[in-house]
């Protein structure tokens, strides 16, 4: 399990839960919006945090923290996911898994063995616009992975949503109404807003949108999905 990092605490990312973020090295998308590139881009080979270290953290707060979110980078391309996801439960944790969607037979044995608690699958746009906003080639099978993962989520028991960043530069108001016509009408979709930074991939073109146009598309799309929120 190569772990780039610990966040100690959050109360933002695991709905009503008093969480820690674990952060995992690599991911199979070059989104060029990507907050966490450098879990994936670095000129120097990264170091990964010991999962020692990591439980070891975890056993000292588990009267403290609920649960704990793994995050990215893409947490389902670590081949020990599994035990290591095994281990943080049985310290008495919740678990989320924060995914792009890209692996669902990952997803589903996860699911089917039920170890998660909570999944948030980043759609990043509608299926013709894949390949510009993740900066993968079309001859990587990636829609129907995205597609069986849609189907797996939307149908389990499991609390989950889907989110999309949203990027003026790379999403308009007619991709995002599409987007939301490809996803169950009673799936939890959350729309958030691109927020700059020194961090991002490649921020060259890529600007938020405004609050005006936020809520324009939202009341688009609660059309199609009525749960469908801002955060």
């Amino acid at each position: 399990m190569q772990i780039a990092g610990l966040q100690k605490m959050t109360l933002m990312d695991y709905p009503e839960k008093i969480a820690a973020i674990v952060f995992t090295l690599g991911c199979n998308f070059r989104c060029p919006f990507c907050h966490n590139a450098s879990l994936f881009m670095s000129d120097v080979p990264q170091e990964s945090l010991p999962v020692e270290k990591v439980l070891e953290f975890l056993e000292k707060r588990k009267n403290i923290l609920e649960g704990v979110c793994i995050s990215g980078g893409e947490p389902t391309l670590q081949t020990d996911l599994e035990d290591f996801i095994q281990k943080v439960r049985q310290l008495g944790y919740l678990i989320k898994l924060d995914t792009n969607g890209s692996r669902p037979d990952v997803l589903k044995n996860l699911m089917d063995k039920g170890l998660l608690n909570y999944i948030a699958m980043d759609i990043k746009a509608s299926r013709e616009s894949y390949e510009r906003v993740t900066g993968i080639s079309w001859s990587q099978p990636i829609l129907p992975a995205i597609q069986k993962s849609i189907e797996i989520i939307s149908s389990s028991k499991i609390a989950y949503e889907f989110r999309t960043t949203l990027v003026k530069g790379l999403h308009t108001k007619n991709q995002v109404i599409q987007l939301s016509k490809q996803l169950p009408k009673e799936a939890c979709y959350i729309l958030q807003n691109y927020q700059p930074s020194e961090a991002v991939l490649n921020p060259k073109g890529l600007a938020p949108f405004s609050e005006e146009e936020l809520v324009d598309i939202l009341n688009e799309v609660k059309k199609a999905l009525p749960k469908a929120s801002l955060r």
